[in-house]
């Protein structure tokens, strides 16, 4: 999408304790991950582009740089995802675009991946897509600012994916299988390496 009429918001504050180290700092084809779901936002040409970090901020902010992202420390990391939403949502007070949440944590997002849901958005009621897992729906996602700011009611690891499960219909959904690998602990490293999805 070119009119360039959303944010977008990459999700990397977690502190990755299921798996004992930063999953963000895992690398695909030589590039961390971090860098590449960066990379892979900036591409949509958003008019706002934070990162959001939280435990090992500084590495994970130095694998990142040089793409153009404000980085949005959130000192409250260890509270749970909530408390990114919150603060990307404060930060975006004003903003009157949708906004495109990634984490960092599926090795085989792409880009025809984050164009889909954009361009699913625009025939939603809703004006959101979100991203097929098992019944639920999630991240990436496309959100609009209402839904962003509803953010300020969610605690933990909560996010906004009950939210948009609930919407049903009014949400433009997206059935990518390959997204349902995702890294929390070392068997899906094993499989995202299988897959040649991760570096050795």
């Amino acid at each position: 999408m070119s009119d360039a009429t959303h944010a977008a918001v990459v999700l990397a504050a977690g502190g990755s304790q299921r798996l004992g180290h930063a999953k963000q700092l895992l690398r695909r084809d030589g590039e961390t991950l971090v860098h590449r779901m960066v990379r892979l936002a900036a591409s949509t040409r958003p008019q706002r582009l934070l990162l959001v970090t939280g435990a090992e901020s500084q590495a994970i902010a130095d694998a990142a740089a040089g793409l153009g992202a404000e980085v949005l420390h959130n000192p409250d990391w260890a509270q749970g995802l909530a408390s990114s939403l919150q603060r990307a949502a404060a930060a975006l007070s004003g903003f009157d675009g949708a906004v495109l949440l990634l984490g960092c944590d599926q090795p085989a997002l792409d880009a025809h991946h984050l164009q889909a849901l954009l361009r699913g958005a625009g025939t939603a009621s809703s004006g959101c897509a979100a991203t097929v897992h098992g019944d639920a729906a999630g991240i990436p996602a496309l959100v609009t600012m209402a839904l962003m700011q509803a953010s300020t009611q969610l605690q933990g690891d909560r996010g906004l994916g009950a939210r948009l499960t609930s919407m049903a219909d009014a949400v433009w959904r997206m059935d990518a299988p390959e997204l349902r690998l995702d890294i929390d602990h070392e068997d899906d490293v094993t499989a995202a390496l299988a897959l040649g999805l991760l570096d050795r």
